[in-house]
């Protein structure tokens, strides 16, 4: 199958599952918000995809689910479920990120600060290392 087969296929197999949402944003925040995309490996529509599940209550749909009986031998599967890992580190650190810059200035020498800070150097640690084990 040639390339413009397979993306015409692709382009059947979205359209059949999947709504096409557009959204207008100020161009500063859509730039910014495609660079930390791009930065943390992760899909735009999966930021925003787990964004209005997270609003509306619905459950997050991810790519693979494993249960204790599938295997990670495949190699598509373990990229996958690094990138979901990615991804709800990314979450994590950007929450970690926001307790820490609201810590008060007072207690910014603070143990609890301190603490906050090393959280958010150790996520962005781990997230550079997963990123780059399936460069």
């Amino acid at each position: 199958m040639d390339n413009k087969a397979r993306n015409k296929s692709k382009q059947d197999w979205n359209t059949a599952h999947y709504t096409q949402i557009k959204v207008s944003v100020d161009p500063v925040i859509a730039s910014n918000f495609k660079a930390a995309c791009i930065d943390s490996g992760i899909s735009m529509a999966m930021v925003l995809s787990d964004f209005m599940c997270a609003f509306s209550g619905a459950p997050k749909l991810k790519d693979v689910s494993l249960s204790k009986n599938d295997s990670l031998s495949s190699r598509r599967l373990r990229r996958i479920r690094t990138k979901h890992l990615i991804h709800d580190l990314v979450l994590v650190k950007a929450a970690e990120q926001s307790y820490r810059d609201n810590i008060p200035p007072n207690l910014q020498n603070s143990q609890r600060f301190d603490n906050a800070d090393l959280a958010v150097t150790s996520l962005d640690d781990a997230i550079d290392l997963l990123l780059d084990a399936f460069d």
